[in-house]
């Protein structure tokens, strides 16, 4: 199964692995950026994009960049099949310092994650379980 991609910028870079048995791919800058400390900025990867019908690109941060503060804003992002746009990450500086990206960085990762249909149905009760309504760190550390 194939995503297609349309190049947009002369500069952009198929995505690829990092490793044979790596999960995800890498998303590539297209276009030079200088990151001010606290800045949000969309980065273009120079392809507009098109995902199975069925099927979504879930985009992440990478974890080299996320440990100097550097992450995908709206993560995990999702690329939706009918979407045929660029394809950009919105990555935020949360850092200190200014973040230079350079043409052909590794800005992201991405998976093709296939859609689950659902529908959402109205009840009087929910089953009970024993953690019930516990929540935010009631299972413990």
């Amino acid at each position: 199964m194939n995503v297609r991609l349309q190049r947009v910028n002369p500069n952009a870079k198929l995505p690829t692995k990092g490793s044979v048995r790596s999960a995800y791919y890498d998303l590539y800058a297209a276009e030079g950026y200088f990151l001010s400390a606290g800045e949000v900025k969309p980065i273009t990867t120079g392809w507009n994009v098109e995902t199975p019908r069925g099927w979504f690109l879930d985009v992440r941060p990478r974890s080299g960049m996320a440990t100097k503060g550097i992450t995908v804003n709206n993560s995990p992002g999702t690329i939706d099949d009918d979407f045929r746009g660029e394809l950009k990450i919105t990555l935020i500086n949360h850092s200190s310092g200014a973040y230079l990206i350079s043409v052909g960085d590794r800005i992201a990762q991405c998976a093709l994650m296939p859609v689950a249909e659902c529908g959402f149905e109205e009840v009087r009760e929910l089953t009970e379980t024993t953690r019930g309504k516990g929540g935010y760190g009631s299972t413990g550390k």
